[in-house]
């Protein structure tokens, strides 16, 4: 593991239901927590904003937390349709002594830019706010994803107001581990805008927009195979991170990998996707 982090850095609330539910013995779930509340969302956010959130089953000192975001273009997805390979990413974090929170988040073209990533920072939010009663350490909260998910936490991580609304700021995310998210802005909001997916545009919905020297910790994870352009964007947003000074600027190149499977195989723990992570987390936390 030492081998692999040496290699990286070359390119490195609302009421909550009863924690008794488990999908395993040795671990403790919860499923559909709402993190959004008030009189004034609209059926589809009540129906979309819930998390499902897996605890280690015991811990002698607050744990870490990973807040998991799925893929799917922002247009597709969901933690139940995600169940298999969402619920075993969480139970192999949970049972290395890491919470893993995964949301449900509003989809377009219901939703519309910036909804989704209002949602991603309202998940984030009740996260930091509950966990500690949980058993968590809230200075230890970590955000990531998956492709469209990876994009949403690079925007929770990068665009400080987007936090700004529910008291925090980006000091409040212990890191960013992330898998080939978009870096750009993403084709779907280029879609929703009437433009080409295919138009390259970098603005204020793109984290490469965002880039500072002052961002938390960041995990890049991108594959040998990845779909076409996306392990570019990746190693771009590396190379400009580092160009501004960025000191935690972590990266890895997953091989025998595809865009597809270097999100899914995190669930396993021999994956160096998986590694990488575990030792990321770790790592940061204890500076925490």
């Amino acid at each position: 593991m030492r081998r692999l982090l040496a290699l990286s850095l070359t390119f490195f609330v609302a009421a909550c239901p009863s924690f008794a539910a488990e999908t395993a013995p040795d671990l403790r779930v919860s499923k559909d927590i709402v993190y959004r509340t008030g009189s004034d969302l609209t059926a589809y956010e009540a129906e979309r904003c819930k998390l499902d959130v897996t605890l280690p089953a015991k811990s002698d000192q607050p744990f870490a937390t990973y807040v998991w975001f799925y893929g799917g273009g922002l247009k597709n997805g969901s933690k139940a349709l995600a169940s298999e390979y969402c619920a075993e990413i969480a139970a192999s974090f949970a049972r290395e002594g890491i919470a893993v929170v995964v949301p449900d988040y509003r989809l377009s073209p219901q939703a519309k830019y910036p909804e989704y990533v209002d949602d991603a920072a309202a998940a984030f939010a009740w996260t930091v706010r509950n966990i500690g009663r949980m058993g968590g350490d809230p200075r230890k909260v970590f955000i990531g994803g998956h492709s469209a998910g990876g994009y949403l936490a690079l925007m929770v991580g990068f665009d400080a107001s987007r936090l700004k609304p529910y008291g925090l700021d980006l000091k409040d995310i212990a890191g960013i581990a992330q898998v080939s998210g978009q870096v750009f802005t993403h084709y779907t909001i280029r879609e929703e805008r009437g433009q080409s997916r295919y138009r390259v545009t970098s603005d204020e919905a793109a984290p490469a927009f965002h880039v500072q020297k002052t961002l938390p910790p960041i995990l890049t994870l991108y594959s040998d195979h990845d779909m076409t352009g996306r392990a570019e964007e990746n190693q771009f947003l590396i190379a400009m991170l580092k160009c501004v000074g960025h000191v935690e600027t972590y990266s890895l190149k997953v091989t025998d990998t595809d865009h597809g499977s270097i999100g899914h195989n995190l669930r396993f723990n021999a994956d160096p996707g998986h590694k990488a992570v575990l030792q990321f987390i770790r790592k940061q936390g204890e500076s925490r």
